[in-house]
């Protein structure tokens, strides 16, 4: 169905944000004409965004079509690696740069989001929310823009480890953690509370992996 074009959002964005919030899943095939006709632009923009998402891996080639893409084991390993250093370098300099605004914001979200624990699809969306406002947190452009960057990538994953039974309990209590690190300027704890929480995402992601290969 055609949806209204969104102010100051150019194709890239909008068809990055559809492949983020999994109106498109990986394996899902992408056609100019549909997209075109579903954000409300001409084809010409809609193919330069389908250029540029092949470029950045985001999307590859099946036959002649163009499909999302999807990570394999090594490809989800390495992703994880490069997150968690990265998001523990942003947690550390959050605490460190802060404003009082800022922790309050993260406070109010962690608070807010204990009543999406039993809806894994809003707490995702949630918990990407949450991490964004740690990146901006940390008042470091060039990291942020990478940040963006794996974040982005982590769209390629077709579930999210917090639908996993109990996994929204334990991230929310990892995110208080964090926000209590941050709020309390301790830089060293606030990057090992990050650091920790990817790694217990990561291997959640594993055991749910290894669950679904048997089905």
């Amino acid at each position: 169905m055609p949806q209204s074009r969104q102010p100051n959002k150019d194709a890239y964005s909008l068809i990055l944000e559809a492949i983020d919030v999994g109106v498109y899943k990986p394996g899902d095939r992408l056609v100019e004409s549909e997209l075109a006709e579903r954000f409300g632009v001409s084809r010409t923009p809609i193919r330069e965004a389908l250029q540029r998402l092949e470029t950045q891996s985001l999307l590859e080639r099946d036959g002649r079509s163009l499909i999302v893409a999807s990570l394999d084991h090594n490809q989800m390993a390495e992703l994880y690696v490069v997150r968690r250093e990265l998001e523990g370098l942003a947690a550390k300099l959050a605490a460190k740069h802060a404003t009082e605004e800022e922790i309050k914001v993260l406070q109010d979200m962690v608070a807010a989001d204990d009543a999406l624990v039993n809806d894994p699809t809003a707490l995702s969306r949630a918990n990407r929310r949450f991490h964004e406002q740690i990146h901006l947190a940390s008042h470091n452009r060039y990291l942020v823009q990478q940040l963006n960057l794996v974040h982005r990538t982590m769209a390629l994953m077709a579930t999210t480890s917090l639908a996993v039974q109990g996994r929204g309990e334990i991230a929310q209590s990892e995110h208080k953690g964090i926000v209590e690190a941050i709020t309390a300027r301790d830089e060293e704890a606030a990057e090992r509370a990050l650091k920790e929480h990817i790694s217990v995402a990561f291997m959640t992601r594993l055991k749910q992996d290894a669950v679904l290969r048997e089905k």
